[in-house]
């Protein structure tokens, strides 16, 4: 699917390999991966991509990290519910056989002090590829609800569905996939 769903890379942006590094854990009512997807060339098809989980490792000084987060694929939501079990099914995500989507980060890239990109592997469809998530905005701070610490970010990318052997229909339904992410989560 698109690389939007690798939000997950996203969270890896968040990645660090020091012991020194905080340890956040993914805040699944506030992580979501979109997608957009051309529908026969006449319009763009829609959904999220919710159910997540994952963990990221942060060491702020050292500008390292690293993430994982996984996708509950079941809970895919177009808002069209037949649309939804057909995307489930045997055509696209087949999630009665690949109920996840998981991405691993490997390595943060940053500018200055702004995170700007996360490279990873998305596992989905059982295939794993390599992918590198745009980083849109990207902030830790004190959480003003909670008062605890709490990093979020969005992150973009586009993938060819069909490399992680999500094929049906292409081309006449795109190939291409915009994945945005958001993320949020909590130090423990």
């Amino acid at each position: 699917m698109n690389k939007k769903i690798l939000l997950l890379p996203l969270l890896a942006a968040f990645s660090v390999s020091a012991a020194a590094a905080d340890t956040y854990v993914i805040e699944p009512t506030h992580t979501f991966a979109n997608f957009e997807i051309n529908h026969l060339g006449f319009s763009t098809s829609r959904g999220q991509f919710g159910g997540t989980s994952g963990t990221l490792h942060l060491d702020q000084a050292k500008k390292t990290g690293s993430v994982e987060v996984s996708f509950d694929l079941t809970q895919l939501n177009t808002g069209v519910p037949k649309l939804d079990e057909h995307l489930q099914g045997p055509d696209f995500f087949n999630v009665a056989q690949y109920p996840t989507a998981t991405f691993k980060s490997s390595k943060f890239k940053f500018d200055g002090d702004a995170l700007v990109a996360v490279d990873g592997e998305l596992t989905l469809h059982g295939v794993t590829k390599p992918v590198s998530l745009e980083v849109t905005a990207f902030k830790c701070g004190e959480h003003p609800m909670t008062k605890k610490p709490h990093c979020g970010a969005d992150a973009v990318t586009t993938i060819k569905r069909s490399d992680w052997g999500v094929s049906a229909y292409v081309p006449a339904v795109g190939d291409e996939v915009k994945l945005a992410i958001q993320v949020e989560a909590d130090k423990q």
